[in-house]
């Protein structure tokens, strides 16, 4: 979209078409993506929230329809300015760029006396009247004695306009009438404003100019030619236009089978459907006199009139009640919809998650049910909707609830580098989306950024649609934005995304990871058959597992699992955090709540530690009994880093009862902690946890009420049966910057 320069002799070794360069083998090429064609705003479908500044207005021949969504008002299909590359930002005009600062007096007159010495005349140049109401303009340095063809052609430079000169002209902005320019010295002749450096506009020679060439491109069709020129006149049509490309490109199309349209590439992308009696030359022409810079821009497509992805429509449903049946589902849906917007068909559904994809019978019914349930009311929750698209192969998810504020840079960064249609917001819908649109992708890969919470909500969302997916094992690159990223060092993802890397950098160490297998376990918690509350046994389990028909708790564990003192610890902070979840916002100051939480055990300030855990558990390793030492925790490792960083196992060497332990073995490590003390000399190094067993098979009774996590979620556990078993869920990572 933009142009650039380079040498004549490396001008042969530019390649003619973009290859997107090294992040090519995880960029997802615009033709890989095809959206079904509705009136709804591309931000919508993508799930980002913009705010539009004013943008030109004219006057159309063809009615545009204009609809409200949310924060968006969009006239005609277009993406927002957050993804474009282009630069137009770089030369906006401010107060602060063209007055003096400080000293006013002083610094005009060191400005006044450097011009006067100089011979070179800085002048700003505008390229259209949009441009003068955004405030947008490129600078040129001309010679005070330069003829009007020097300016003329340094301005068309500037705006990397490549037309003959002849077609254009130059006009003094600050003059009455807007004065064209004209020899002798026409620099010199320039009005000037106190504090402000002259300033011009670039026009087109619209009113003398009865005709030109356009170009014309074929889109979607199917054909090697990248455009083809056109010559029109005032009287050419778009229906003339339409004739003379099929016949160019050497199309079998009929002439009503397809539609032409009008496609601007300045601040994004805006398309417009034209009607067969414009005429391109004029529209060229009132574009020309907004803005040159978008006249060069702007682009003729062809189209298919009927739309290539057929009448069908998909929309993703979530925050409905969980684990219905599906009729209830069906009912829910006709109720709030109506008979009037009757869909096709319900699936697949998610039932622990209440998310479903329900496909209508065209995009109309499609857009009217969207709007519906935004603004439906389901158990005090409103719906979340989302529209599925056709894409393809590095997918993106991004908790930007994770690490403050850098989740949001990172978002938007990586929109900016790739193709927004690969990168997913968590908190729209969660990764439910995102699998169902990669769900016929055969190879492709996963980009994880977020906590150890935010890696295991995305693999089980994984685990729950791989039977409906082409690829049911993607490799998972991580980028840490968690406190205490265990996971992530494993794999060598580094302890925390700091937002000093460069987002160009962590893509490319996605293209270069190794993929290594990490071991995955299942946890199941048996509650005892007797128990004087009931409802006591549900105190257990959050929201990430599933329950069995014997009322089973079942979970998918990635990294460790706790019972005692380090749960305890970890229950405390978690319902701090839920109390003032806006003080928890960075790793330094999280660490300090746990350091204070300790601290406070040790002189006696906090809940009292559990004393004689050896008597409360009974632990089986690989059928056998194991007799527990006197220890107030137990930890279960699949992986070597807990308590962000720490190394409980120790070293690596010297005992061998136990075989050199990694995250891919088969094999979970059981350790023990005596206390809050020996759990501050694990976590500084100083020390390692006591050794306790090692197997493929453990079973833990709990015989009261003890507090346990799993992978950092923690909650109080009534007396049950533990039993941790090696899950049929596999994950491939990457080492040396990894994958899962």
């Amino acid at each position: 979209m933009n142009s650039f320069q380079c040498h004549a002799m490396c001008h042969l070794q530019v390649d003619s078409e973009c290859t997107f360069g090294v992040l090519g083998p995880i960029y997802l090429p615009p033709h890989a993506v095809s959206i079904p064609r509705t009136e709804v705003p591309m931000e919508a479908i993508i799930g980002v929230t913009v705010r539009r500044k004013e943008t030109i207005s004219r006057k159309s021949a063809n009615p545009v329809l204009c609809i409200s969504f949310g924060a968006f008002c969009c006239k005609a299909r277009s993406t927002s300015e957050e993804f474009s590359s282009g630069d137009a930002s770089r030369y906006k005009d401010s107060e602060e760029n063209t007055q003096p600062h400080g000293s006013a007096k002083e610094k005009q007159d060191k400005q006044k006396k450097g011009d006067e010495e100089r011979d070179e005349e800085f002048i700003k140049v505008f390229d259209g009247d949009s441009s003068l109401r955004r405030r947008l303009f490129r600078v040129i340095a001309v010679n005070r004695q330069a003829g009007l063809n020097q300016v003329l052609v340094q301005a068309l430079r500037a705006f990397h306009i490549t037309k003959d000169p002849d077609q254009f002209y130059l006009t003094d902005l600050y003059s009455e009438d807007e004065d064209v320019l004209h020899d002798p010295t026409p620099v010199l002749k320039l009005h000037r404003k106190e504090g402000k450096r002259p300033a011009t506009f670039l026009r087109f020679k619209g009113r003398d100019n009865y005709s030109g060439e356009v170009r014309v491109y074929p889109g979607k069709l199917k054909i090697s030619q990248a455009f083809c020129t056109i010559p029109v006149d005032s009287k050419t049509t778009v229906g003339d236009l339409m004739k003379e490309s099929l016949a160019r490109f050497d199309l079998d199309y009929q002439f009503e089978e397809l539609r032409c349209l009008e496609v601007l590439l300045d601040r994004g992308v805006t398309e417009r459907v034209l009607s067969w009696n414009e005429r391109p030359w004029d529209i060229m022409k009132s574009l020309g006199h907004d803005s040159i810079r978008q006249m060069e821009l702007m682009r003729f497509y062809l189209q298919l009139r009927k739309d290539p992805h057929g009448p069908n429509v998909a929309l993703f449903i979530g925050s409905l009640p969980p684990n219905l049946s599906e009729r209830l589902y069906e009912n829910i849906l006709t109720d709030l919809l109506g008979k009037e917007n009757k869909f096709l068909k319900v699936g697949p559904i998610y039932y622990e998650y209440g998310s479903m994809v329900v496909n209508f019978q065209d995009s109309d019914t499609a857009v009217r049910a969207l709007y519906i349930l935004r603004n439906a009311r389901l158990d005090e929750k409103q719906p979340l909707l989302g529209k599925c698209k056709e894409v393809h192969p590095l997918l993106v998810f991004v908790n930007i609830k994770s690490g403050g504020c850098q989740g949001l840079e990172l978002i938007s960064n990586f929109r900016r580098l790739l193709n927004p249609y690969q990168v997913f917001d968590l908190d729209i819908g969660g990764p439910l989306p995102g699998l169902y649109v990669f769900r016929n992708i055969r190879n492709y890969k996963i980009l994880v950024c977020g906590g150890d919470g935010t890696i295991g909500w995305v693999l089980q969302c994984l685990d729950n649609v791989g039977q409906d997916s082409r690829c049911d094992s993607p490799a998972c690159a991580i980028v840490p934005l968690g406190t205490g990223n265990d996971l992530a060092r494993v794999l060598r993802w580094g302890p925390g995304y700091t937002g000093g890397e460069d987002p160009l950098n962590l893509l490319k160490d996605v293209i270069d990871a190794e993929e290594i297998l990490l071991d995955r376990w299942t946890v199941v918690f048996h509650p005892e058959e007797k128990t004087d509350k009931p409802e006591d046994n549900a105190k257990q389990v959050n929201s990430t597992g599933s329950t069995s028909e014997d009322n089973s708790q079942i979970l998918v564990m990635n990294n460790y699992f706790g019972i005692g003192l380090d749960a305890d610890l970890c229950l405390d902070f978690h319902n701090a955090r839920e109390e003032n979840p806006g003080k928890f916002i960075s790793r330094l100051h999280n660490k300090s709540v746990y350091v204070k939480m300790g601290l406070r055990r040790i002189v006696g300030q906090g809940k009292v530690c559990i004393k004689d855990l050896h008597k409360l558990v009974q632990l089986e390793v690989d059928f056998n009994r194991v007799k527990l030492p006197n220890v107030e925790g137990i930890i279960v490792l699949n992986i070597l880093s807990w308590g962000s960083g720490a190394n409980p196992w120790g070293p690596l060497t010297g005992d061998e009862r136990f075989r050199c332990p990694t995250h891919y073995d088969g094999l979970l490590e059981v350790v023990g902690v005596t206390g809050v003390v020996h759990l501050g000399q694990i976590q500084s190094g100083l020390s390692r946890a006591v050794r306790i067993a090692q197997g493929k098979h453990i079973k833990i009774h709990l015989r009261s009420d003890i507090p346990v996590q799993v992978d950092g979620e923690p909650w109080i556990q009534s007396p049950c049966e533990v039993v941790i078993l090696k899950s049929a869920l596999k994950v491939r990572t990457s080492d040396i910057r990894l994958f899962v």
